[in-house]
């Protein structure tokens, strides 16, 4: 994958997730700036989605741990645990808004 097509994947896939969560019956607060999704949830916790431009990679910190995406066979797939990145995020929000939530229909 060429940088250009990364950043055009990641930009898309960040937009998505801003439309999926002003769609979310949860109240969930984000801010996005500099490639950079916070997640902010009522009990102050946060997620937060960035952009690693220099490895192709796309990054996510939970209360609990962080995330390292590569992208292979057309998903981004967790380096260290191969979850595919919606199955992983809809787990990770649901756990951080202690409900369930299912942001990709």
């Amino acid at each position: 994958m060429n940088d250009s097509l990364y950043h055009q994947m990641t930009d898309d896939l960040l937009i998505d997730i801003e439309e999926m969560l002003d769609q979310c019956e949860v109240d969930i607060d984000y801010e996005s700036a500099s490639s950079i999704l916070t997640m902010t949830f009522l009990n102050g916790s946060k997620i937060i989605i960035n952009k690693q431009p220099p490895l192709h990679q796309l990054w996510v910190a939970t209360k609990y741990n962080g995330h390292h995406f590569n992208f292979q066979n057309e998903l981004w797939i967790d380096e260290r645990t191969d979850v595919e990145f919606w199955s992983f995020l809809d787990e990770a929000v649901s756990k951080q808004a202690e409900q369930p939530v299912k942001l990709r229909k």
